[in-house]
């Protein structure tokens, strides 16, 4: 499956990538492992961000929904629902 996209973390520590498979995934720098696979859309996630301080991360998928994610469990801790279409490009706000 495709990778959609792929961004650090603001330390360094860990890449987040985003998925045609329905899935996001956190990766340690330097292991090169995946720590946690982020299971919950129900289409390919086209984008994911790290929040300012990179405890949360953030999908955007087809599905018309967002997930806020903790970074530190790799649980849905929110998911935004009820937009009228895709949701294709993820971000948090600076402060």
């Amino acid at each position: 499956d495709n990778v959609n996209s792929a961004v650090f973390s603001p330390a360094g520590t860990l890449v987040l990538t985003a998925s045609d498979d329905h899935t996001a995934k956190l990766w340690s720098t330097d292991s090169g492992k995946c720590m946690y696979t982020l299971v919950g859309h129900g289409h390919e996630v086209n984008s994911a961000v790290f929040s300012p301080d990179g405890t949360l991360a953030l999908t955007a998928s087809p599905d018309h929904s967002a997930k806020v994610w903790s970074v530190e469990t790799g649980e849905c801790v929110q998911t935004l629902s009820g937009h009228m279409g895709a949701v294709t490009s993820p971000m948090f706000s600076p402060n």
